[in-house]
């Protein structure tokens, strides 16, 4: 009986033939995303289950699912009518096996890095895993560096899945289709219909996307009811059509947007003239002397909870001194999560937008606002050091491109002595600036410079002997951050002693946080970063107001006796200013908060607003506040709306 049943069963295989195949793919990848989105749920249990979210993840994950595969089938269905048609069905067999061994090694690859972009990230692989390939010397370096033991796992996984996949889909296609014509043609035209259904998995006039099977303002836990190939294609798809704000949040009429936005800036006797740039306005600089050099230090990865007289970790007695001896801002808040989105805060004052950073965008690569560009209109000499390759995240097209006129990378160091993955260490970094420094107080003339710091990023790499490791093994997260302030506390001290210390203003401050994370729809204590502005004549002073990335360089400006007319929105913290006007932006991937005192509206894709009380860390949802919903959706609208329309200028 078991021959007869196991020799109909084989009949029936060779009648599907091709067909058959695909089922077989489908259903061994379906079982292999099952049981990598329920071994990551496990993993994240303590979320998972504390939200009660098995049911949204795994039915949402299993309609994710469902339309990745549809999508994979497609191309194999219009093969298998190719072979039909032109009577290859040898070759068409051998073209759709290996199509589908390697659509199967996608699959398994993307699953297996997921935990360590987890992480890293908090989120699955996606936009930013496609902007790190454009890096690859870069990106190998720090992969082969810090994580050989992931590599390794990897490429096991890969070449066993490879092989199994190799085998199980060679074996089960060995004869060619018994069905009849009809049968033949009826079966193809349901397997397209069904597969436009499954990758389409709506009836509404629009298909998939992960705001629909978004349930919960834990981040992760959306995230985990996609896969990580869906996810990282989604991302290609929306790096080559940038969603605009506007797309993502509802919009606001354009003369409404703008007198939210000029009434939330600090300037009530601004007068907003340029109808090419809607935001410029004339800054008058609270130093009414000798203009000032500026000197920005822009720390990687350095989060509050690194430094100690935040409340974080005691790794960073350097930068603790200076908030003894600068102007100290404990309620800071960073615009993103990446290096690009710092830079731009830092050096354009441009509001976060769901877009890359404008250092990555095409129209904003000449004739876009830095304060390079405004102070070398006023003959300051600007430059950029770092001790990495400064083409790195398009930072050297979009610097040269908008005002800086000396770019001084690793290739131009008179002296490396620990060079890692990322480049020179902060030492070799720093040693390089204090030269640089020296050579522009020379000219006699006014200098920028931004120093932009590598060390405290993964790997984790820095010279032995120069610190005492706070965690055992040596390349961590915080031995790194130790590092960094060692390094600058070295420049520092050189700074003090040197001829350019007298006329410049400093300032350290992160460009984010490393390796944000949270339950939340926007994790905001991850957010906060440390910033502190010192050098002859800053008064001493703790500031705990409510304080962005954005305030910086109008802040800086206005220290250094730079007046003049601009486009930032920023508030000038060293004038008495509104309290009611303090507030941050945060973008975190799609999602934007806005907040005001301990009050946080987030926005999210395609869904209605929502308001918090940020207390003790968390968010408390609470009753929207409409006049703060619409200031949210106008500064989240803003910053697209002046990129495409050229507004900043």
């Amino acid at each position: 009986m078991g021959l007869v049943n196991q020799t109909a069963f084989t009949a029936f295989k060779n009648r599907l033939g091709p067909y058959w195949v695909l089922l077989v793919f489908f259903a061994l990848s379906l079982c292999i995303l099952t049981l990598a989105r329920f071994s990551l749920s496990i993993w994240q249990g303590e979320r998972v289950f504390s939200s009660h979210a098995w049911m949204s993840i795994f039915i949402g994950g299993l309609r994710v699912d469902i339309a990745t595969l549809s999508y994979i089938l497609m191309p194999a269905l219009l093969l298998i009518i190719a072979s039909t048609l032109f009577s290859r069905e040898h070759v068409i067999r051998v073209i759709i096996k290996y199509y589908l061994v390697f659509m199967a090694a996608l699959l398994i690859f993307f699953e297996v890095i997921t935990p360590t972009f987890i992480n890293e990230y908090d989120l699955r692989p996606n936009r930013l895993f496609i902007e790190y390939l454009i890096y690859p010397k870069e990106v190998s370096k720090m992969i082969f560096s810090g994580y050989k033991i992931e590599v390794f796992i990897t490429l096991l996984v890969l070449i066993l899945g490879v092989k199994l996949a190799t085998k199980i889909f060679s074996s089960q296609w060995r004869s060619q289709s018994k069905l009849s014509a009809i049968t033949h043609t009826l079966l193809i035209v349901s397997l397209l219909c069904l597969t436009v259904l499954g990758a389409r998995n709506s009836l509404g006039h629009r298909p998939l996307n992960p705001a629909m099977v978004a349930f919960s303002t834990d981040h992760l836990l959306n995230d985990l009811t996609l896969n990580s190939l869906y996810s990282v294609a989604f991302a290609i798809k929306q790096l080559g059509n940038e969603k605009s704000s506007q797309d993502y949040y509802g919009t606001i009429p354009e003369p409404e947007l703008l007198n939210l936005v000029r009434a939330a800036m600090q300037n009530e006797s601004a007068l907003f003239n340029d109808t090419t740039a809607p935001t410029k306005t004339f800054h008058s600089a609270s130093n009414q002397g000798k203009a000032k050099n500026l000197v920005i230090i822009l720390q990687e990865s350095l989060g509050a909870r690194y430094v100690g007289t935040l409340g974080g970790l005691p790794l960073t007695p350097n930068i603790d001194a200076l908030y003894q001896q600068g102007w100290g801002f404990d309620n800071l808040y960073a615009t993103g999560t990446r290096s690009v989105r710092g830079i731009e805060a830092v050096i354009t004052g441009f509001v976060p937008t769901p877009s890359r950073a404008v250092v990555k965008l095409d129209k904003s690569q000449r004739d876009f606002f830095t304060i390079a560009d405004f102070l070398a209109k006023r003959d300051y000499h600007t430059q950029f050091i770092y001790g990495g390759e400064s083409h790195f995240d398009n930072m050297q097209s979009f610097f040269l491109g908008n005002g800086f006129k000396q770019i001084i990378d690793s290739d131009d160091f008179a002296n490396i002595d620990f060079n890692g993955s990322w480049g020179a260490s902060d030492e070799d970094l720093f040693n390089q600036a204090d030269i640089e420094l020296n050579k522009l107080q020379q000219q006699n003339k006014p200098f920028f410079s931004l120093i932009f710091s590598s060390s405290n990023h993964s790997p984790y790499e820095f010279p032995d002997g120069k610190i005492t490791l706070y965690d055992n093994q040596k390349q961590t997260r915080n031995n790194a951050a130790k590092y960094a302030d060692y390094a600058l506390g070295t420049f520092i001290e050189k700074a003090k002693k040197s001829r350019y210390w007298e006329d410049t203003v400093f300032i350290v401050i992160a460009d984010h946080d490393s390796r944000v994370s949270g339950a939340s729809l926007v994790p905001i204590d991850h957010f906060r970063i440390p910033a502190v502005i010192f050098g002859n004549g800053i008064t001493a002073k703790r500031d705990h107001q409510l304080a962005s990335q954005l305030d910086i360089p109008v802040t800086l400006l206005s220290l250094i006796g730079a007046s003049g007319e601009h486009p930032m929105i920023g508030h000038d913290l060293s004038q008495t200013m509104h309290s009611d006007k303090h507030r941050a932006m945060m973008q975190y991937d799609k999602n934007f908060a806005y907040m005001q005192g301990n009050k946080v509206v987030i926005l999210q894709p395609q869904k209605p607003a929502t308001t918090y009380t940020y207390t003790q860390n968390k968010l408390v949802p609470t009753s929207n506040d409409p006049i703060m919903v619409k200031q949210a959706l106008a500064h989240a609208n803003l910053g697209n709306l002046a990129y495409q329309k050229g507004w900043y200028h």
